[in-house]
């Protein structure tokens, strides 16, 4: 594979990852409201979820792409009700509940991954708009895969880390953040059904 391809695919999966999804904006939701350490079993689970839905992807692209097409639109459907619930849950959220830990478990985290269609998305397109003319190979594909999860988990680690840094001034605004956040989740939910 020529440099300026796998250049390009670095480039394409770091801005795809840092973009807001509902991983990155569930984690940053999380961590204002909750804190870090309460919000942590929560970002284990996005990160483990991330790294399988990837191994789903390559094995998608390797030998069931006559499926996949099927798969994708019905994943449309169902990770866009699941954002738009999300949305709604963070739109009427407060900063201080009494469900902390059971609101944000490695469970939720990890789920999330399986509706978030994003990362599907993000996936196959870096698979086969960068690898697959050079190799197929499960081995390399799977490489490519981890390569983009590794990323996406640096990138939602950097919303974590916003939102730590907002956490003070989100206890003071937590209802106006909470709506621009709800009406990005709307933003994905709408890219995706279009």
């Amino acid at each position: 594979m020529p440099g300026y391809v796998l250049g390009n695919f670095f480039i394409y999966s770091v801005i795809n990852a840092f973009t807001p999804g509902p991983g990155n904006i569930l984690a940053l939701n999380t961590v204002t409201n909750y804190g870090y350490k309460k919000g942590r079993p929560l970002f284990w689970g996005i990160f483990a979820g991330y790294y399988v839905v990837q191994v789903i992807c390559a094995v998608f692209v390797f030998g069931v792409s006559t499926f996949l097409p099927d798969m994708l639109g019905i994943m449309k459907y169902i990770g866009a009700a699941y954002i738009l619930w999300l949305a709604f849950h963070i739109a009427i959220s407060k900063p201080s509940t009494d469900d902390a830990e059971k609101s944000a478990s490695f469970l939720k985290g990890f789920l999330l991954q399986f509706v978030n269609v994003k990362i599907y998305l993000f996936g196959i397109i870096a698979l086969t708009g960068y690898v697959t003319d050079y190799s197929t190979s499960l081995w390399v594909l799977l490489l490519f895969e981890l390569m983009i999860a590794t990323i996406g988990t640096i990138a939602t680690l950097t919303w974590v880390g916003m939102g730590v840094l907002i956490q003070r001034a989100y206890k003071k605004y937590y209802r106006v953040i909470n709506i621009i956040l709800a009406f990005t989740l709307l933003e994905c939910a709408y890219s995706m059904l279009k």
